[in-house]
């Protein structure tokens, strides 16, 4: 007879199916991971930096390993001995055999399993610290020591930092080894609580009191190590040791380390005496002595001898803390001049200055971009960026400031061809570099092009125009073409109405080659689009072209690189090329005061960025690196050979830093002294431009860089610094410059503006091949008598309270039309300190660009607003500047505004100035009401006209309309007696 469960149908066994399908999932996951490695090596391997692809593989899989191993053995050996040393016949209470019940089924795994996941954490935390290990054994000696120890900066740079995360990882090792070993010798009775009693067997004793010296040794060494880290620590009056540092906390650490080592060797008598008694006692005297030492001692110290005498005694800490500050931002040779700033306006102050006055730039690279869109975009997948960058050319034998921009892809422009074809393989790449010039305005305000159109054209001569790498450049193209074939790639609009295209096939070597399915595959699967393997546009000759940023093409190849935030194009040796900026920087210079570098470089014209280091308190702009905009080549100069931080990074990536002899010299004319290093600077030097230390004690000169005087009152976003062309005193000729200013430094919301300092730079590298100019990166500091030189932020209240300036603005902001105030710059000229603003009109319709139309300048208490800078100093120094300015051949209709003090002559009652030959009487009060009123309705209908031709393009009518609304307004400051 059968039985039902035999006449049943066999349950399906799905084990081999769920193994299958795990099986295939974990394949497939690696070959996503291994199709993201093998792209890294094939763009690394194209550009020629695969050794630094490598060796950072190999050091983070070696010390993956070392940490792995470093954990898990340990932990391994120390359960292992604990359960083997267990006693046979130890009587346990019903809990621990409840838990022994428990665990035993799981005791084989759970003492390989526990060691393996605390060893692959510690292997993921060792491998990160690749960078540090590497510093480490390839550190260079920096030649200069600490005044406190006596020892090299780089102890401080490379060994202190790799030592510290040694003892910290073998500290964790044993901690975790011995609470391990621990546990398993109670679960098996090895330690046993009989009453108030502890029993502990022989072996755990042993194990215990071995594990426990070992843990106290490591401590005894970091309290040693911890001496070194007050010369990096801030001690809240300046960082590094003061004086209660170097007199009490210091000699306890060392003695702590001392009590430890002793504690260390009673463990180890308990190993082998077998009591407890010494031990417990040296812990419980090794942490009372480390709060009376190390807590209380310095306390007193600080409370009762340094305080009430805190001047006197920190003078000398405090002078090792502004030397090795100043020394550390590279602030050591700043050349301090006195400047007695005159304040009076006087004709022809200009004069000695002429060179410096031709070079004042009137175009805001910060305003301007609306003007090069709708002037120079073209096409509406064509784009500029909203910040402009500032560089010289040399035109006719006279170097001259310019703005300058490419023009990039916008694919975000294609609404009307969204398929990947056309995002991928057809619009692939920017066309021409855009170059205005700085001091140079046409009549109705447009910017004067050096170089523009397309085909670019222009006094840059012949260069390579085409962009495939660029700021905003797409994730990836496909680019090439087999030999004979037709080119697909868009390259510019052509034709006498732009309604042809021209095409053109990439030609260089910019990504990977896609010469194989496999790699296809590949690529398919790291930019998830199956369109790479399937395409019949993508062939043998195509290439990929992706990390296409300057800054991440250079980030990736020189990985140790903090980089500057403003990468800037530049036509060099025919090519467009990216010039990028890259600091070492480190957080462990001795005695010199800590920066937010995210916070230092937070300005009007840059967002705070986030950096790896952010609190550093060394940098050096080590490196000068090059991407060209057409193949992506990333080339890094060595530019600080005496920096050990990039010494040392040599050594671990070889050959991929070349020597700055290979600077060409037309590169070397446009390589500047990088703004984000400079706002670092300008932030320190706000307090350390002080070097006594009593004074730097009572605070009582601290500078801070002022805030955007053209936002509102409530945005405290700083003022950028500015490139010029000037000459400072000090100087013998005018050269490209940066620089800054500095206010009083106050607390609350009420700060006196008034400029106390000037800190300029010389920017300007030379022309000279491998060869950097000498003047290259002096600093000077202008000090200026107190209270006497209004800062930005008086200078912009004044320019607009003014009531005639007021007037005209009003005037101009009628209709649809909005003034915009461009960056206000400060030149130390005429003996004073002259300001300069261009003033913007702009439609608030929908097609609109900013015209420069007014200058606003100011000396003192004295101002000047006029069409053209030349006209606006002229009139400032009573007729004659002495100068002439760029826009000198500007000729704008309309008559001069005269310059005021910020207040206005009311009329005398009852009285009017009699008539010369050829004048007319000053008509009465009803009928220059009359007539003003006739002229506003005049200039208000010729606004009007104005931005409807602007609207509508039609130039010619623009022009029209200007010159009646100018004419207009010229009559009417005549009407009113202006």
């Amino acid at each position: 007879m059968t039985s039902p469960e035999a006449d049943a149908p066999a349950r399906p066994n799905r084990a081999p199916l769920a193994i299958t399908v795990a099986i295939v999932a974990g394949l497939v996951m690696a070959f996503f991971a291994f199709a993201g490695f093998y792209a890294d090596v094939l763009w690394f391997d194209q550009l020629g930096y695969l050794n630094v692809l490598t060796t950072q593989w190999i050091a983070s899989a070696v010390l993956f390993v070392i940490g792995f191993l470093g954990m898990a053995l340990p932990v391994w050996l120390s359960i292992q001995i604990a359960y083997r040393s267990r006693p046979v016949y130890a009587k346990l209470n019903a809990q621990l055999d409840r838990y022994q019940q428990v665990i035993e089924p799981l005791r084989r795994l759970a003492m390989y399993g526990i060691p393996a996941l605390l060893g692959l954490f510690a292997g993921v935390s060792a491998a990160s610290r690749w960078e540090t290990t590497l510093m480490w054994l390839n550190r260079t000696p920096s030649g200069t020591t600490d005044p406190q120890f006596g020892l090299d900066i780089s102890f401080y740079l490379f060994d202190l930092p790799f030592l510290h995360s040694v003892l910290g990882f073998a500290s964790a090792v044993l901690l975790i080894a011995l609470i391990l070993s621990a546990a398993t010798a109670y679960l098996y009775g090895a330690i046993r609580i009989s009453g108030r009693e502890v029993i502990i067997s022989k072996a755990a004793r042993v194990q215990i009191a071995i594990m426990a010296a070992l843990y106290l040794l490591l401590q005894a060494a970091s309290l040693w190590l911890d001496q070194y880290t007050t010369l990096t620590d801030d001690n809240g009056l300046i960082t590094g040791a003061g004086y209660t540092d170097v007199n009490a906390t210091i000699p306890g650490r060392a003695i702590l380390a001392g009590i430890a080592v002793v504690v260390a060797l009673l463990f180890l008598i308990t190993a082998i005496m077998g009591r407890w008694r010494l031990p417990i006692i040296g812990t419980v005297l090794l942490i009372v002595t480390s709060l009376l030492i190390g807590s209380l001692y310095p306390w007193v110290v600080q409370r009762f001898q340094v305080v009430p005498s805190a001047k006197t005694l920190e003078a000398e800490y405090i002078q090792r803390n502004i030397d090795l500050t100043r020394e550390a931002y590279g602030l050591s040779d700043v050349e301090e001049i006195a400047y007695n700033a005159k304040t009076e306006a006087e004709p022809g102050a200009l004069r000695a200055d002429a060179e410096t006055a031709a070079n004042i730039r009137i175009i805001d690279p910060a305003i301007v971009s609306d003007s090069l869109e709708q002037l120079e975009q073209f096409r509406q997948y064509y784009q500029f960026p909203d910040q402009l960058d500032v560089d010289r050319y040399t035109i006719d034998g006279k170097s001259q400031d310019a703005v300058v921009a490419v023009r990039d892809l916008r694919l975000s422009g294609l609404s009307d061809a969204p398929d990947w074809v056309n995002r991928t393989i057809v619009y692939t790449h920017g066309y021409g570099m855009v170059a205005a010039y700085g001091n140079q305005r046409s009549v109705d305000g447009q910017p004067v092009f050096l170089e523009s159109g397309i085909p670019s054209t222009g006094s840059l001569g012949e260069f390579e125009p085409r962009v495939y790498f660029g700021e905003d450049s797409p994730e990836y193209s496909i680019v090439g073409a087999p030999e004979g074939a037709k080119p697909v790639e868009l390259d510019y609009p052509a034709g006498g109405d732009g309604t042809e295209q021209t095409y053109t096939s990439f030609a260089g070597d910019g990504g990977p080659k896609l010469d194989n399915l496999f790699k296809k595959l590949v690529f398919a699967l790291k930019f998830q689009s199956e369109q790479i393997f399937l395409s019949d546009s993508v062939t043998d000759s195509s290439q990929i072209l992706f990390d296409r940023s300057p800054l991440d093409r250079v980030q990736k190849v020189a990985p140790y690189l903090t980089l500057d935030s403003d990468p800037y194009p530049s036509v060099i040796d025919g090519k467009i090329v990216w010039i990028v900026d890259g600091y070492t920087t480190s957080a462990n210079y001795p005695y010199s005061t800590k920066l937010s570098m995210s916070s230092a470089i937070n300005d009007a014209q840059t967002t705070a960025e986030s950096f790896a280091l952010d609190d550093v308190n060394y940098v050096r702009n080590s490196v000068k690196a090059t991407v060209d905009a057409y193949d992506g080549t990333v080339t890094l100069y060595a530019w600080d050979d005496e920096d050990p931080l990039l010494s040392t990074w040599q050594k671990i990536f070889p050959t991929t830093v070349k020597p700055m002899s290979d600077i060409s010299g037309d590169l070397m004319s446009h390589v500047r002294y990088p703004s984000d290093l400079f706002k670092m600077q300008r932030s320190i030097m706000g307090q350390y431009h002080v070097t006594d230390a009593g004074s730097f004690y009572s605070s009582d000169d601290a500078w801070t860089t002022p805030k955007e005087p053209t936002l509102p009152k409530e945005d405290k976003t700083l003022q950028p610094p500015y490139y010029l062309t000037m000459q400072m005193p000090g100087q013998t000729a005018p050269s490209y410059s940066l620089y800054s200013t500095f206010i009083p430094d106050q607390k609350g919301e009420s700060t006196r503006d008034v400029l106390t300092g000037y800190l300029a730079v010389d920017a300007d590298a030379g022309n000279k091949t491998g060869e950097r100019a000498d003047s290259y990166g002096k600093l000077r500091l202008l000090t200026l008598p107190n209270d006497r030189i209004p800062g930005p932020g008086q200078v912009q209240n004044s320019f607009d309270s003014d009531p005639a300036v007021s007037q005209v603005l009003n005037l101009l902001k009628q209709g649809q039309s909005k003034v915009r105030n461009g960056n206000l710059l400060t030149l130390p000229v005429g003996g004073g300190l002259l300001y300069v603003q261009p003033v913007y009109v702009q439609s608030t319709g929908g097609t609109s660009f900013p015209l420069l139309q007014k200058v606003l300048v100011g000396f003192g208490d004295q101002i000047a607003f006029e069409d053209t800078l030349d006209e606006a100093l002229n009139v400032l120094f009573g007729g004659d500047s002495g100068a002439q300015a760029g826009d000198g051949g500007t000729q704008p209709p309309g008559e001069p505004v005269p310059p005021t003090d910020g207040e206005t002559t009311p009329p005398t009652d009852g009285e009017t100035t009699p008539p010369t030959d050829g004048e007319t009487t000053p008509p009465t009060d009803s009928t220059t009401d009359a007539q003003a009123k006739a002229l506003l309705e005049i200039a208000n209908e010729a606004l009007k006209e104005k931005q409807a031709a602007m609207a509508d393009g039609d130039w010619a009518a623009y022009g029209a309309a200007d010159k009646k609304l100018a004419d207009t307004l010229a009559q009417l400051m005549s009407v009113l007696g202006e």
